[in-house]
């Protein structure tokens, strides 16, 4: 248990916000640590983000993590980015600093590997090539946190193959873009596939993507985690692969931005998931 100095306030902006699972999140840990402090669901309309983000320190917030539409907007209207956030151009979590000055920084990498991580273990990011299907802001940050993992090779495919190139060209040469038509065979011998697109999410058709050319012993991974099993995955158990779902993911990015605001480094337990599970 830890006693806090202060109630530490947090939240997430977004527009819509009541869809958010986050605050769950961080409420169990305030309850689990004893941190005093709580976490709140933020709307934000997009033409007043600056000015919701410039009244955080006068209305004592430690900070706030933010959800679509302002990861990208939001970086000029802050202070100082970090390297992370600076290369994938996005923002999930703004840190208020002592002076009143705000920190924007991306978790959501470094989410995606501790996921990997904890459903495969064996999981080595410079052991074989990484598939990405995608080149939104989910795959930008995906390829952040496999890069600093250290994946020597990343392979991407994206309906627009220019949006792919642009975003290889952005991470340097362990990162091709590969023709769409391709993607099927691109698999061969790669040890992780990745959907960081919307396809497979409730009310969205699945992930036209066939596994054939993956080696069985490939871990398959998604973002979506509505619903938790998508039609890749069951498709990559059914292969052989190990499926990692887009939960992890989530639960995962909240670890650090909580440990900013309060000094606590919380665990990600399978009572938390649970709950999490039980809103989807």
């Amino acid at each position: 248990m830890t006693n806090s100095p202060r109630f530490i306030l947090a939240g997430v902006m977004g527009w819509p916000i009541a869809h958010s699972r986050s605050p769950k999140i961080h409420n169990h840990w305030f309850a689990q640590y004893g941190v005093e402090g709580c976490y709140a669901p933020l709307p934000v309309e997009p033409g007043r983000l600056e000015a919701a983000l410039r009244a955080m320190p006068a209305l004592g917030f430690a900070g706030c993590n933010l959800t679509i539409p302002h990861k990208e907007t939001a970086i000029r209207f802050l202070d100082r980015v970090d390297e992370s956030a600076a290369r994938i151009g996005a923002v999930n979590c703004v840190v208020v600093e002592k002076n009143g000055e705000l920190t924007g920084r991306n978790y959501d990498g470094y989410g995606f590997v501790a996921s990997l991580r904890e459903a495969a273990p064996f999981w080595r990011a410079e052991s074989a090539p990484c598939v990405i299907i995608g080149a939104g802001g989910g795959a930008r940050a995906i390829v952040d946190g496999l890069l600093a993992a250290g994946a020597s090779e990343i392979r991407l495919f994206n309906r627009s193959l220019a949006r792919a190139e642009t975003l290889a060209a952005d991470f340097g040469p362990r990162v091709s873009a590969l023709a769409w038509e391709e993607r099927e065979a691109g698999l061969a011998g790669a040890g992780l596939v990745v959907n960081a697109t919307s396809q497979g999410m409730v009310g969205q058709p699945p992930l036209d993507l066939s596994l054939a050319e993956l080696p069985k012993l490939a871990v398959v991974a998604d973002i979506v985690y509505a619903p938790l099993e998508t039609p890749l995955l069951a498709a990559a158990r059914q292969h052989g692969a190990t499926p990692v779902d887009g939960l992890g993911m989530l639960l995962h990015q909240a670890r650090p931005a909580f440990r900013d605001w309060t000094g606590v480094m919380p665990q990600v337990t399978p009572a938390l998931r649970a709950m999490i599970v039980t809103t989807l």
